[in-house]
């Protein structure tokens, strides 16, 4: 395992001056987020102009891409958007590519035929696709998770521990999905808290590493934390490196 850190910990930097902050702060591996809402890169962009969208990737301030972060709205362009994203993966050298789940309430076979299109898509051009854990949506628990999982082939899971311990009295078990799983997002989490400061919440990292070690993960520890208020973010993230490195 390594350690890794989104782009998305930088909202309000542009891509360049958000990648040589993290570089500055000694991260080397990177997850780059394509999202329509506030990403640093959004998927019509990407779609409309694949050039573009690889040159201004084209310096990483020698940061190594391991993921791609995909989110757009459900219209029909998703396919032919998310398949550019692919491919701007693939000039990166990026295997990983983290998409949503759909929200609660959707018919879940239809989720499955989604899944598929966007792992058949994914496959024909050499990525893993890792399906987000996330409250609010069809993978909020781990049995449906572990489910859409058995029933879409290739479908990984990109982990995200926080949405098992938010909102709940004790932390829900992730432990049906850990075969499945592709990432890792890490932020520091309380019951009553989406994100506290590092080391203020309840994640229990040691665990989470070790749990993952038994199941044979050798992927990225993505530090996914979006700036708190009144709160310096370039400390938090240089806390959550040191502790995840401490760890491997």
């Amino acid at each position: 395992m390594f350690v890794c850190v989104s782009t998305e910990c930088l909202p309000d930097m542009p891509l360049a001056a958000a990648m040589e902050r993290l570089a500055e702060l000694e991260f080397t591996a990177v997850e780059l987020d394509v999202h329509e809402q506030g990403g640093h890169l959004q998927p019509a962009a990407v779609a409309a102009n694949p050039e573009a969208a690889i040159a201004q990737c084209s310096d990483l301030q020698r940061l190594r891409p391991v993921a791609v972060s995909f989110a757009a709205s459900e219209t029909p362009a998703i396919y032919d958007q998310f398949t550019a994203c692919c491919r701007l993966a693939k000039s990166l050298g990026v295997v990983t590519l983290v998409v949503e789940s759909s929200e609660l309430g959707t018919p879940f076979n239809g989720e499955i035929e989604r899944l598929r299109k966007l792992v058949a898509i994914g496959s024909g051009l050499g990525a893993v696709v890792a399906v987000k854990t996330s409250a609010g949506r069809m993978t909020q628990d781990a049995e449906t998770t572990a489910s859409l999982c058995r029933n879409v082939p290739g479908l990984g899971v990109t982990l995200d521990p926080t949405h098992f311990i938010f909102g709940h009295k004790k932390p829900a078990s992730w432990e049906p999905i850990l075969k499945y799983v592709a990432h890792v997002h890490l932020r520091d989490t309380k019951q009553d808290a989406f994100q506290v400061r590092v080391g203020q919440g309840n994640v229990e990292y040691g665990k989470i590493v070790s749990q993952l070690e038994r199941a044979g993960y050798k992927r990225a520890l993505c530090a996914h934390m979006p700036p708190l208020e009144g709160v310096d973010q370039v400390a938090e993230l240089r806390k959550m490196r040191l502790l995840l490195e401490s760890l491997l």
